[in-house]
């Protein structure tokens, strides 16, 4: 599928390094990212980092994870789009990160959603917002290989039953999340990552007979 990702977009778009010093450049301004600079964003902007630190520390990569993405000799971008407050940014997007660092053929680059709002809405999550996003964009043609998110398929589950039932309040739902995230070790994105690159992997590699 054609994307609307140009080079000069992803020229434009930042390293996950370039974004970490943003968001730390931002804590020290007591501010965050995005158009909503609440009290709420804000501290949410300083929890995340910290969240963001341990699981670099943490996360470790399935080994027949690592051998599939081992075999990526093509060009393949991660695109993401992200923002600082996010919860789901916080436990997802240091794992892409080491996904991404595991091939040099891998580049990642990261958009803020409320600067890039035509980009965004070419990449809704059931007609929402929703981040982070992470679309596997070929590195020559820019074409759509893959898109993940806003979090993996089990919390988005958990998520859905949290909305449908009155008795759980946003903020519930919330830590909820973040308890799944605590328990699950980075497996299931990890899980539904191999199934895209191996996806992609196929495709690009086709067996020979």
């Amino acid at each position: 599928m054609k994307s609307i990702i140009t080079q000069q977009i992803l020229d434009n778009a930042i390293s996950y390094e370039e974004y970490k010093n943003l968001v730390m450049n931002l804590i020290s301004k007591n501010d965050c990212t995005g158009d909503n600079k609440s009290e709420s964003n804000i501290y949410f902007t300083k929890l995340n980092a910290e969240r963001a630190k341990r699981i670099e520390k943490t996360t470790a990569i399935d080994e027949d994870f690592k051998k599939e993405v081992e075999k990526i000799n093509y060009p393949l971008v991660f695109f993401v789009i992200a923002e600082s407050w996010c919860g789901d940014v916080a436990q997802n997007l240091p794992v892409i990160n080491r996904i991404a660092e595991l091939n040099p053929n891998i580049k990642l680059r990261i958009i803020l959603r409320d600067e890039n709002e035509n980009i965004m809405n070419e990449f809704l999550t059931n007609g929402t917002r929703s981040i982070p996003v992470c679309v596997l964009l070929d590195g020559e043609t820019f074409e759509v290989q893959g898109k993940w998110g806003p979090r993996p398929g089990t919390a988005m589950s958990l998520m859905r039953e949290y909305k449908n039932n009155p008795d759980v309040s946003h903020a519930e739902a919330n830590k909820n999340i973040q308890l799944w995230y605590a328990k699950d070790h980075t497996k299931n994105i990890q899980s539904e990552f191999l199934e895209m690159i191996s996806k992609i992997n196929r495709k690009k590699q086709p067996l020979t007979s």
